[in-house]
């Protein structure tokens, strides 16, 4: 029976989400996707998110398989949400989601996302929302397969990206 663990990331995972976030971007790159790049995300990123005690793992029998950033103090770019979430209760959002190279195809994503949901709900949240690139097709598959709404798009220095809300 496979078990997961959702944790804190720590440092000594550093060197695997790293190489979780390589290669997700060397996928992208190689789809000729635009989310993701050389420059984002990285290191950098990761340690910034431990900084903030906002970096999460999946853990899947001792191995690290799925990373992401779990925020409970909002998103600065929702507010100004070009459409309609679908509620304006507190909200937990995740950003850089990456799942390993090995454990993809595996539902490993989902289970990442319901993890999220079951920790927000534990902090008395009911709102879960998430954005992506219009052209992460994988991602946006896994949104709605877990049951978000598409409710607008949000800007980012970046460009914009699709944005998602589930009522949890």
């Amino acid at each position: 029976m496979e078990r997961y663990i959702f944790r804190r990331a720590v440092a000594t995972d550093l060197p695997v989400i790293e190489k979780i976030l390589k290669d997700a971007v060397a996928r992208m790159l190689a789809e000729g996707k635009q989310q993701w790049n050389e420059s984002y995300p990285t290191a950098v990123h990761v340690l910034a998110d431990m900084a903030r005690d906002v970096a999460f793992v999946l853990e899947l029998q001792g191995e690290v398989v799925a990373y992401g950033a779990v925020v409970l103090d909002g998103e600065p770019a929702y507010n100004d949400l070009a459409g309609d979430w679908l509620s304006d209760q507190e909200y937990v959002v995740v950003h850089r989601v990456a799942v390993s190279q090995n454990a993809q195809g595996r539902g490993v994503g989902a289970r990442f996302l319901k993890a999220v949901e079951f920790y927000a709900a534990g902090k008395g949240i009911g709102s879960f929302r998430i954005d992506t690139n219009f052209d992460n097709f994988a991602m946006l598959a896994l949104l709605e397969k877990c049951g978000f709404a598409y409710c607008g798009e949000v800007m980012y220095e970046r460009g914009s990206r699709k944005a998602f809300e589930k009522l949890i």
